[in-house]
């Protein structure tokens, strides 16, 4: 545990000690003066600079009475403030499928049939178990659930800022075997525990009739497994996990899109620059609101950011980029809502092919960190499996009779290793990935080449764009929009 965590269980000069070196104010007081008070040590409670920890056995009723003891001493009332905040902290459903809203308030007072966040509250509900009453109204230091609100998630807050909730990255994916139950109905399950559970994500395949869900692993399946039969009496099965590849660029670009079918017309510049390694996407804006109005530019960044969008050497989403809005051109008489939107799209997608042809787009792959703690005599086996699997490590380190080896390896590789550690070392061995994040794909051109992906035939990611000429719309491939692009380029062509 962290240092920060203290023994509550005995209060001796020792203790007072152990509490103040949590900070250093705290510290520098009990050096001054040799003592520090009680209320010392309730506000370092408070402000979550010490963490009391007892020992005991609920089981066995042992410990209790000290516990709530020291509950009672230690703990100070909290101070809310009059005006209205609350954070959400759990998504659940009722057994009538009402979706609940869990908060807590953290100051004010709130009333049901009113408005949070733009929705409206049907009933706030006070639970015990599985029962519930329904209340008119609720202040600081509540715990409730609200119905009606379709919108909200975990870790959101409102009067005060959104929890800053450590989210997994899921970097598999895995197809749905609905087996004889109705596809549709365990899309509607599945979406239900989406909801509920950030870290599952869920993807319907509408060409395919095929559920995909992205998870971390395997044990997650065998949760979502039961879940789906306790709660939806739904018996499925998982596919063969593939792995969740991304795209990147390694030099910076002008792209340019155009839609301009009859009666319609936009044209959008956007600058493509590799971004930070597991930066993910960031946006941004340097156009001149002479150049397009404040309406124009609003529709091309809200293209930009509600959008995934897919890159061209496997059709994998594209990521550690920034794009940024230079310039473009409107209509008065002919630009119309969504006309911007398309031209963004296929902006994003042609830049992405002038990087392609000059060998610039990068595959990446989502790697594992690992620590593998295993016998000496085993040391040999060990090394040789994570080199090949594409793996590196550091020096290994002896403790006792046991060696650690640290390191990193590509998830694609070494995600069913642990059942090969436990194997080698009869049980005794003991792995631990977490994932580092996204890094150049170790076996890029298999991969590529595996996908066989057409990034000119997938229509609904084009790179081309729409002019009109001679009152019509004709299609221009995206290797020439830079010979019939109206506004000027801000960067040359390389």
């Amino acid at each position: 545990m962290s240092e920060n965590c203290v023994d509550f269980t005995q209060i001796d000069d020792d203790f007072y000690e152990n509490v103040a070196v949590c900070d250093d104010k705290l510290l520098d007081k009990y050096l001054d003066n040799g003592e520090i008070s009680p209320s010392d040590v309730q506000q370092a409670i408070a402000a979550r600079k010490t963490f009391p920890v007892y020992c005991g056995s609920a089981l066995k009723l042992t410990g209790i009475k000290e516990f709530l003891a020291g509950f009672e001493q230690w703990t100070s009332e909290k101070k809310f403030t009059k005006d209205f905040s609350a954070r959400c902290f759990k998504i659940s459903h009722d057994k009538n499928g009402e979706r609940l809203t869990w908060i807590k308030i953290l100051g004010g007072k709130l009333k049901a049939k009113t408005e949070l966040n733009d929705e409206k509250i049907n009933q706030i509900r006070s639970y015990n178990g599985e029962k519930f009453t329904t209340i008119t109204e609720v202040e600081a230091g509540d715990v409730v659930a609200l119905t009606g609100l379709t919108k909200t998630y975990p870790g959101q807050g409102f009067g005060v800022g959104d929890a800053k909730n450590a989210v997994l990255k899921p970097v598999l994916t895995y197809k749905v075997d609905s087996k004889e139950n109705d596809i549709h109905a365990c899309l509607d399950a599945l979406k239900v525990l989406e909801d509920e559970n950030p870290q599952l994500h869920v993807t319907w395949s509408e060409h395919l009739q095929e559920i995909h869900v992205q998870v971390m692993g395997k044990i997650q399946l065998q949760f979502l497994q039961q879940l789906l039969q306790e709660r939806f009496n739904l018996d499925i099965a998982f596919e063969q996990g593939n792995i969740l590849y991304k795209e990147t660029i390694t030099k910076l670009i002008e792209a340019v899109g155009h839609f301009e079918p009859l009666r319609h017309y936009a044209e959008v510049h956007l600058l493509l620059e590799p971004g930070a390694r597991n930066s993910g996407l960031v946006f941004a804006n340097k156009c001149s609101l002479e150049v397009l109005t404040k309406n124009w530019q609003h529709q091309i960044m809200t293209a930009l950011a509600s959008k995934e969008h897919l890159s061209v050497l496997t059709g994998a989403p594209i990521t550690d980029m920034k794009i940024t809005l230079l310039g473009g051109k409107g209509s008065i008489v002919h630009s119309v809502g969504g006309d911007f939107r398309e031209a963004t799209y296929r902006a994003v997608r042609q830049g992405l092919m002038e990087e392609k042809i000059h060998d610039q787009v990068e595959l990446l792959e989502p790697w594992y960190d690992f620590r593998l703690e295993i016998g000496q005599d085993q040391v040999g086996r060990a090394l040789n499996d994570i080199q090949r699997m594409s793996g590196k490590f550091a020096t290994p380190q002896n403790i006792g009779e046991r060696t650690i080896i640290t390191g990193s390896a590509p998830v694609s590789e070494m995600q069913d290793y642990a059942a090969e550690v436990r194997s080698y070392t009869h049980g005794e061995g003991n792995l631990e990935c977490v994932v580092k994040g996204y890094l150049p794909c170790h076996n890029a051109q298999e991969i590529i080449a595996e996908e066989n992906y057409d990034p000119v035939s997938d229509l609904d990611n084009t790179p081309n764009s729409v002019f009109c000429s001679h009152g019509a719309g004709h299609t221009v491939t995206w290797d020439k929009v830079h010979e019939t692009a109206h506004y000027p380029y801000t960067y040359p062509l390389s």
